[in-house]
């Protein structure tokens, strides 16, 4: 799987690992940042993940902050990115069955590692269901289109 990471200065240290890991597991992986710990502004690493998600360049992104929530709330403003904010294994899962999430955003401050890898791995493993969940993803991006036409 082609996956697209990206990271906030509060997320840096454990994404550097997170790529190993992902390596490590067969994925490719394109890192876009950021590479330090001077302080950066997340939006900005959201939208370059979301956007080649979106467009269907990259199949999953992960993205790390502080909680995961700035994180998710910007990849979520791009047209095709359903990113889930999530806690534990069990959203995790559920983010992908029900939800096709292809956008994971976790969190640096409150997860730990060897969690966020458990997370991780059910995330990219599980399968959407479809069905009755799929008729809602419709919903969804009927919403999407309708926000998006030019008035």
């Amino acid at each position: 799987m082609n996956i697209v990471i990206g990271s906030d200065h509060r997320g840096v240290e454990i994404k550097r690992r997170l790529l190993a890991f992902l390596r490590s597991m067969g994925h490719e992986v394109l890192d876009i940042g950021t590479e330090g710990a001077e302080s950066v502004d997340y939006p900005d690493f959201a939208y370059e993940v979301a956007k080649r998600v979106g467009t269907g360049e990259m199949q999953r992104g992960l993205l790390i902050c502080g909680t995961g929530i700035g994180m998710s709330m910007a990849a979520n403003k791009v047209r095709g990115v359903r990113a889930a904010a999530c806690q534990d294994v069990l959203t995790a899962e559920m983010s992908r069955r029900h939800n096709d999430a292809n956008v994971l955003c976790l969190s640096a401050d409150l997860v730990g590692e060897d969690q966020m890898t458990q997370m991780i791995k059910i995330w990219l493993d599980t399968q959407f269901e479809g069905g009755r969940h799929a008729r809602r993803i419709e919903k969804i991006a009927k919403i999407e289109a309708e926000q998006c036409k030019p008035e």
